[in-house]
């Protein structure tokens, strides 16, 4: 009887830990790194398939690699006044430009990684959808109509953390940061993407997994595109 309680008593605490174990692993890095400053950057990314196969679109900053429909959260006024008080400053690595303005692609004090990481699960002053970067890249450009597309519905997968690790490409530790969601077409809009499909559109490609896990490459083929390796979350 008495392990039997015990064995009542651990599973709870087991699945309170389990629940809150990246909160301790960011209280951790608020610790260790509380001298250093994290790069960390936050994105959505659409899942969008038809027949087995996954829409990629061409990045608009590296025009030569395919990528998931999606981008970097924005952050609100609200949001900016609670990232300045914690000494969180703009990312140096891309140009602060209208497309990139208000962006969270940021540096934050180590030793506001947890508070940093409470305040964007909290989702207050911050973006929480993934509409902008559909309609921006998809209907703004035309690539698929707003007549079929005046909204959209879709289910929200994961969020993907990825362990602190040293970035030579940003030259700093980082911390990388993506949320998942798969597109619910109805049946025009499904009817659209499979015309899309068929279109052979240069700014478009429909891959399989196995080509998103091999970045673009075809076993036996010449390969003729790049993917972006951040292509594989959304897998």
């Amino acid at each position: 009887m008495t392990a039997g309680l015990s064995v009542g008593l651990l599973i709870p605490l087991i699945d309170e830990f389990a629940q809150n174990r990246s909160q301790i692993r960011h209280i951790w890095y608020s610790i260790r790194y509380r001298r250093k400053a994290i790069r960390v950057s936050t994105s959505y990314l659409f899942r969008i398939t038809i027949d087995g196969k996954y829409l990629l679109i061409r990045g608009s900053r590296y025009a030569q690699q395919f990528q998931p429909v999606g981008g970097v959260h924005k952050v609100s006024p609200q949001g900016s006044s609670a990232l300045s008080a914690m000494g969180v400053t703009n990312d140096d690595l891309i140009p602060v430009d209208p497309a990139s303005y208000g962006d969270i692609r940021v540096r934050v004090p180590g030793n506001m990684i947890a508070r940093f990481f409470r305040w964007f699960e909290s989702r207050e002053g911050r973006e929480d959808s993934p509409w902008r970067e559909f309609q921006e890249e998809l209907i703004a450009t035309g690539l698929v109509s707003s007549e079929n597309f005046p909204h959209i519905m879709h289910n929200y997968l994961r969020r993907e953390v990825d362990p602190i690790r040293y970035s030579e490409y940003a030259d700093s530790l980082e911390i990388l940061v993506a949320d998942i969601y798969e597109l619910i077409p109805n049946r025009d809009q499904e009817n659209e993407l499979r015309q899309l499909a068929a279109s052979g559109h240069p700014d478009l490609a429909w891959v399989s997994g196995q080509q998103i896990r091999r970045r673009g490459a075809i076993p036996g083929e010449p390969q003729t595109i790049e993917i972006a390796a951040h292509a594989r979350r959304v897998l």
